[in-house]
Formats: structure tokens, C-alpha cells, sequence
């Protein structure tokens, strides 16, 4: 039966094990239903030897934070963005030092953003039952099978990771690893600020500078309000109303209401909030905030000259193209040379590509 920790009593001997041990499998279990933020339901460890499912609902398990935090020890996770957005919720930062073994795959040429069962079956030979996968894990109890199911990430994450480290340390990519999961485990990148917020709102550079100067504020208002009620931001407002409030900017209740994009309900609620919204913003001075991408005949061309060399040197280091150097990336280097904060300008991604790629412009 797999064990359920449920108390900080139940908690304290596998606490006093793992201060010895030099590395830990971990995983969550999370519902983000009807929240903005991820509700965290479970969290696994494995040690190597056993393998458990700590009810984060049941006690207050801020000792066991404090081990995963711990600097001697080494958190091994598939994956890990969602895992670490839910521990920076918890205690603003990501835990150190980490070992992702997606990335260790897609160095080691295993697969390119592998999935943790794909893994497991390449590598255990296993092939993973995910008939489980949409468990509610907030309810209570959790039946046998289902916590059979959560604890087995952590073992076979177990399993794999001794020799995941032995092949990175034989390849000389252990270094590569390490700074690409110092990469993942920056805080910020798991913290929205309401003023960034209209970074998600697709196809923004469809719509008028002026559209878009009021759609930047109706979204980091929206982004506030989910933030504090802890709903999802669609619950608040819906994208395509975000859209037609920004371009016709009404300045009455009866003009809001005739767009016919608003629930009675949220007319009701939030109508006199999104006409002080976009009053505002035509006080703000007129701001494009995104663009098509628009480039000549030349940069294109020189744009391809720098996918090709990307190419052929990720086929060298039998590394995915993308992983050395996104088109995105790319397009920095192309438009800001040198200057470009973008990866393939750093660490181990410059040694092996970026810096002869500046060479090219």
C-alpha cells in the first residue's frame, strides 16, 4: 500500500532520512480548475528507496519545504516549470539546485521535450498507465490506485536519474545542464505582473496603436483582479471582450452593454471598473505594443544564413536546432547584435554556437 503522509508526526522520520540523502525525485499533483493559482493537492518524494505522497491539504508540511530548499540536496523533477510555479507561490523562490530530466534527455539526444512516460518507457522499458492523469486531487480519500499512480513518477524518476547524471558527466554536458535548470529555476519567470499581462493577449498587433494602448490596460486590470479573487482571468474577462472594448472604447454604460460581449452579470459587476479602464488609457500617450514582424528582403535572407548555421551545428552536437536557438532568439541576435539578451549568447550555447553566429552578421 502506498503510504500517505498525513501529519507532521507521520512526516518526521522520512525527514530525519532525507537530511542524509544527497538528492531527492519530486513531483506535485495540482487541480487548477476554478483558481488562477494552482491548488497544490500532493507532493512526491523519492529517495531511492521508498516513495511517498504527502497530503499537503491535511497539515502544514512547511519542514518539508524547508528539506527541498535545502542547498546539500539535489531535487530531481521532469519537466519542472509547473512544479516550480506552484513552489514559488509557496515561498517566492524556486528550490536549489535542480536536475530536470527532460533537459538531461534532450542533451543526452534522448528526445526533444520528451514526456515523462516516453522517457520512462525509453529508458525502464515501462510502459506507463495514464488513465489516472485527470484525477480530481483534491478530493478526499484518494482511492489506492490513485496514489499508486502518483507515487510511481518519483520511483522511476528515481531510477533513471543515477544514470541520466553518469552519461551528462561522460558526454561533458553536466555543466550545460546545470545552467540551463539555473535558467528554469528564476523565480520571476513564474510571477505575471499585471503590467506585462498583455504580453498573452494574441493577435495585439492586429488592432490600432490606440486599440491597443486600452488593451494593455483592460488586461492588467483583469490580471489585478484574478490575482486577488484567485480566479482564472477568463472568469474575469474574455479575451475577445478585451478586443472590442479596446477598439470601440466606449464611454457609457449603454455603449459598453452594446457591444453585446459582456455576461449581464459581468456588466453588472464590472461595467463602471472597465469605463474607468479605458478613460484612463486615452489619458495615456498612444503606445504600440506589438508588431507584426516586418523585415526586408536582406535580413530575411540573413535570417535563413543564421537558421542554416544553427542547423548544422545542432546536428554536430546532436542537439534539436530550437534548443540551441529559437527563431526568436534569432530574430534578437539579427536586430540588436551582440546586445541581444537571448541565450545563445551565454554560457555553454556561445562557446558552441553563439559567439560564431555574431560573426555572420
Amino acid at each position: 500500500m502506498t503510504a500517505l503522509i498525513q501529519s507532521p508526526e507521520a512526516l518526521a522520520p522520512h525527514l530525519e532520512r532525507w537530511a542524509q540523502c544527497r538528492w531527492l525525485s519530486v513531483d506535485t499533483e495540482f487541480v487548477r480548475v476554478d483558481t488562477y493559482y494552482p491548488k497544490l493537492c500532493l507532493i512526491q518524494i523519492g529517495d531511492g528507496a521508498h516513495s511517498l505522497c504527502i497530503d499537503t491539504l491535511a497539515f502544514d508540511f512547511s519542514a518539508l519545504l524547508d528539506r527541498l530548499y535545502a542547498a546539500d540536496c539535489v531535487k530531481v523533477l521532469h519537466a519542472a516549470s509547473q512544479d516550480l510555479e506552484i513552489l514559488v507561490k509557496l515561498r517566492g523562490s524556486c528550490p536549489k539546485p535542480l536536475f530536470d530530466s527532460q533537459i538531461a534527455a534532450t542533451l543526452l539526444g534522448i528526445g526533444d521535450q520528451i514526456g515523462y512516460a516516453g522517457l520512462i518507457e525509453k529508458r525502464l522499458g515501462i510502459v506507463l498507465d495514464k488513465s489516472l492523469s485527470r484525477t480530481d486531487w483534491a478530493r478526499r480519500p484518494l482511492r489506492e490506485a490513485e496514489l499508486a499512480y502518483a507515487a510511481a513518477d518519483v520511483e522511476h524518476l528515481a531510477q533513471i536519474y543515477p544514470a541520466l547524471q553518469d552519461e551528462l558527466h561522460s558526454a561533458g554536458r553536466l555543466g550545460w545542464l546545470a545552467e540551463d535548470c539555473a535558467r528554469l529555476s528564476e523565480a520571476e519567470g513564474y510571477v505575471t505582473r499585471p503590467e506585462d499581462a498583455w504580453q498573452r493577449l494574441r493577435g495585439l498587433s492586429r488592432i490600432r496603436p490606440e486599440a491597443q494602448t486600452v488593451a494593455v490596460a483592460l488586461a492588467a486590470w483583469r490580471e489585478t483582479l484574478a490575482q486577488q479573487r484567485d480566479r482564472p482571468r477568463k472568469w474575469i474577462l474574455e479575451d475577445d471582450a478585451v478586443y472590442r472594448i479596446a477598439e470601440r472604447r466606449p464611454d457609457s454604460q449603454a455603449q459598453l452593454a452594446a457591444l453585446n460581449v459582456l455576461p449581464p452579470k459581468t456588466l453588472e459587476r464590472h461595467g463602471a471598473a472597465l469605463l474607468e479602464q479605458v478613460a484612463l488609457a486615452r489619458e495615456l500617450e498612444v503606445r504600440r505594443y506589438a508588431v507584426d514582424e516586418e523585415l526586408s528582403s536582406d535580413q530575411k535572407q540573413q535570417l535563413k544564413q543564421l537558421q542554416n548555421f544553427v542547423q548544422a551545428r545542432a546536428t554536430e552536437l546532436q542537439l534539436p536546432a530550437g534548443y540551441l536557438a529559437s527563431r526568436a532568439q534569432l530574430l534578437a541576435v539579427l536586430r540588436e547584435g551582440a546586445q541581444a539578451q537571448v541565450p545563445v549568447l551565454m554560457g555553454w550555447r556561445r562557446e558552441n554556437c553563439g559567439a560564431e553566429l555574431l560573426k555572420l552578421l
